[in-house]
């Protein structure tokens, strides 16, 4: 009973924080150290320690944002049959999943094809499973507050999975945490990861009785993400707390038996290569770990993300070679020395992800793009919902970046892409219907006129180059007639509003009153902010600076009501081209201020802040951005290409205070923007196969795996 009391009053105490719009963390407080107890996780339901604002303080509205090369990928899970030897051209795959949404990281749950997986269908990564005899796929027990589930597996009747519901104690550490659950009786989930560890990628022993991860510990995340710096840890399923480091610097574990574990981490040659320890039948009996692993696959080639199969002969792996674009999955036979490829022979055009293996080892499974003759959804839709954590906040996500509404809310600007095909094009905000402008230049980072509703400003040019590179701010004009023809190219009128002479003019931003832009320039040969006049330009002296420094300014964003510009800097620390913090200062360039996501002013956290894409609410008490605060929620290398995988959405007051995360997830999500016109009802939007553009499943690997060196 007493422990019951204490975990009340700490209820008590965070309702009381949340009240006083103080953040709150769960693990900051002595008596969160009970929660790791397992009396106190059957005496109290953890849910109700949720901490959770009154909706009456809560952003409203919808947001809109990008998630980076996410709308290509089209995953569906597929399975080859390796009794049917060899594999070639003409071997017949399976697809196990229906085509709805994207489908990806799966484990075999028996012999029957069924199979436990990964499926963003209800709007964020969530867990299903499916069978022979099922008409669409179940949805597994899981965190209903959850954006993130990852990894599932289905043993001796129990699920464990990764989640990501729980704030850490501090900023700059993964929500990333393994939970299981019961699949009959109760389903009570519970946290296998102790408060404060981050745990990503689990995988299961044969019998069922230890549990191998990749563990990031209680460490702040240092910024890695290309290989996480990750150590690969082992405890026994029925006691989560006695857990051991078998092996330093490791990810992806896959068990062969209960003594032998695989795992995959980059060699100090460069090359990608998967490892293997061994130890007695009980690891947490031998007493001279961490152990020296072994590398079992060559250099020359790039080897992830291993399943083990259970005759111990074998390891299914993904390969990236030398000289090659896509990423297969072979199969290593571990006492020849050899590679087998499996599909390269069936799609060597297409990458393929993640492998995984039947018990029986007679089946090989995978997820990939689906291909554009298979049924399923075949069209990715210009708007698509997403789930959010704020019961009045939608949030939409949009094929393509830079989104912004037309005054009446009835039209988005954005571009579809960033390279030589970038152009602009104007959507129906139900994402019905859309039109281009400008196609054939590159186009970024759109502004609407708040007061002329055929009138957008953009920059073209190359995004994120030097001061010295040529990108001008253009005012696009076109009449509202041709949205009414067959026209899919409207013509239109495009000024130029800056001199081309002055280098890098980018990231417009319009006044409320139409008459001003704010945007970013490299004349002066830093990237400082400017304002402009918005319809002639910076002729007849029509431009004043804003900011002035050795840093740089970047990406403003003009308050609704006209009294304040947000936007991105380093001023704090111009050395460093990656901390970048929100400001805020009036049009006459009065009131400079940071306003701190990470902490309070003086703590370390704020200077490791990495903040861009700043948005004003519609009301301008809140402000939406991208930042950094969050760390990584899995392991990159196997995803494909992410720029910045820790770009997530936060939403927080122009005061500084009621920081709340808004995705998570293993994209850069960015470029978001605040509805602020009339009434967008998400239930009518138009998805499905009858709009949007093709789904071509044109993704890149990730960028940062290279074969340059020898």
């Amino acid at each position: 009973m007493k422990m019951i009391r204490q975990a009340t009053n700490l209820r008590h105490l965070l309702r009381k924080q949340v009240n006083n719009r103080r953040p709150v963390y769960l693990s900051s407080h002595p008596l969160t150290s009970l929660l790791c107890s397992r009396r106190l996780f059957k005496a109290v339901n953890l849910d109700t320690l949720t901490p959770t604002m009154p909706s009456s303080m809560d952003p409203k509205g919808i947001v809109v944002f990008t998630s980076v090369g996410r709308s290509q990928y089209g995953f569906d899970i597929f399975t080859v049959n390796l009794n049917l030897t060899p594999i070639t051209g003409s071997t017949s795959e399976h697809r196990l999943t229906d085509g709805i949404s994207i489908n990806y990281n799966a484990q075999f749950v028996n012999e029957d094809q069924s199979i436990v997986f990964i499926s963003e269908r209800s709007g964020c990564p969530r867990i299903y499973l499916t069978r022979r005899g099922l008409s669409k796929p179940e949805q597994l027990p899981s965190v209903p507050d959850s954006l993130f589930h990852d990894r599932p597996i289905i043993k001796s009747h129990h699920l464990y999975f990764i989640s990501a519901h729980e704030q850490p104690e501090k900023p700059f550490q993964s929500w990333s945490a393994l939970y299981s659950t019961e699949l009959h009786g109760k389903r009570k989930i519970i946290r296998l990861s102790p408060y404060g560890v981050v745990d990503y990628s689990p995988a299961i022993s044969k019998s069922g009785t230890f549990v191998a991860i990749a563990s990031y510990g209680s460490r702040p995340w240092e910024g890695d993400f290309h290989e996480l710096k990750t150590d690969i840890v082992v405890f026994p399923t029925s006691d989560p707390n006695n857990r051991l480091v078998v092996c330093e610097r490791g990810g992806w574990p896959t068990w062969s038996g209960d003594s032998t574990i695989f795992f995959h981490r980059q060699a100090d040659d460069g090359w990608w290569s998967i490892f293997r320890v061994q130890f007695p039948e009980n690891p947490l009996e031998f007493s001279e770990f961490p152990v020296l692993p072994l590398r079992i696959t060559p250099p020359g080639l790039h080897c992830f993300t291993p399943a083990a199969f259970n005759d111990g002969k074998r390891i299914a792996v993904a390969t990236r070679r030398r000289g090659k674009c896509y990423r297969h999955i072979e199969i290593f036979d571990l006492e020849r020395k050899v590679f087998h490829p499996v599909t390269v022979l069936l799609n060597p055009a297409f990458h393929h992800y993640n492998p995984f293996v039947s018990s029986n080892s007679e089946s090989l499974g995978y997820h990939r793009f689906r291909g554009k003759s298979t049924e399923g959804e075949s069209r990715v839709p210009h708007l698509e919902p997403v789930a959010s954590p704020i019961k009045d906040l939608g949030m939409l996500r949009i094929n393509g970046s830079f989104p912004s509404f037309s005054p009446d809310g009835s039209l988005l600007a954005l571009n579809p892409a960033l390279d030589e095909n970038g152009d602009i094009k104007v959507v129906k905000s139900d994402g019905s219907e859309r039109w281009t402008l400008i196609k054939g230049r590159v186009a970024f980072c759109n502004s609407w006129s708040p007061t002329e509703k055929y009138v957008i400003y953009s920059s073209l040019g190359p995004i994120f180059e030097s001061t010295k590179t040529t990108v001008q701010i253009a005012r696009v004009t076109f009449e509202p007639s041709y949205l009414n023809s067959d026209l899919q190219e409207i013509p239109c009128d495009v000024k130029i509003l800056t001199r081309e002479d002055t280098g890098n003019n980018a990231f417009p931003s319009c006044s409320p009153d139409g008459k001003s832009l704010v945007f970013r320039s490299g004349r002066s040969g830093h990237k400082n902010l400017y304002i402009l006049d918005a319809v002639n330009g910076e002729f007849n002296d029509g431009i004043r600076k804003l900011t002035a420094g050795p840093w740089i300014d970047t990406m403003p964003s003009w308050s609704r009501n006209g009294d304040l510009i947000a936007f991105s800097s380093n001023m704090h620390n111009p050395n460093n081209v990656d901390a970048f913090s929100i400001y805020v200062i009036k049009p006459d360039g009065s009131d400079l201020r940071r306003i701190y996501a990470a902490g309070p002013k003086g703590s370390s956290d704020v200077d490791m802040e990495r903040i861009n894409h700043v948005c004003f609410s519609p009301n301008g008490e809140w402000l939406v951005f991208a930042a950094n605060i969050g760390g990584v929620t899995a392991e990159q290398v196997s995803f494909p290409n992410q720029f910045q995988p820790y770009g997530d959405l936060y939403v927080m007051r122009l005061d500084g205070s009621g920081l709340r995360r808004l995705t998570c997830d293993g994209y850069e999500n960015g470029t978001p923007t605040w509805h602020f016109g009339g009434e967008l009802d998400m239930r009518r939007l138009c998805l499905g196969n009858d709009a949007g553009v093709e789904l071509t499943g044109e993704f890149d690997e990730p960028l940062w795996i290279t074969s340059d060196f020898n």
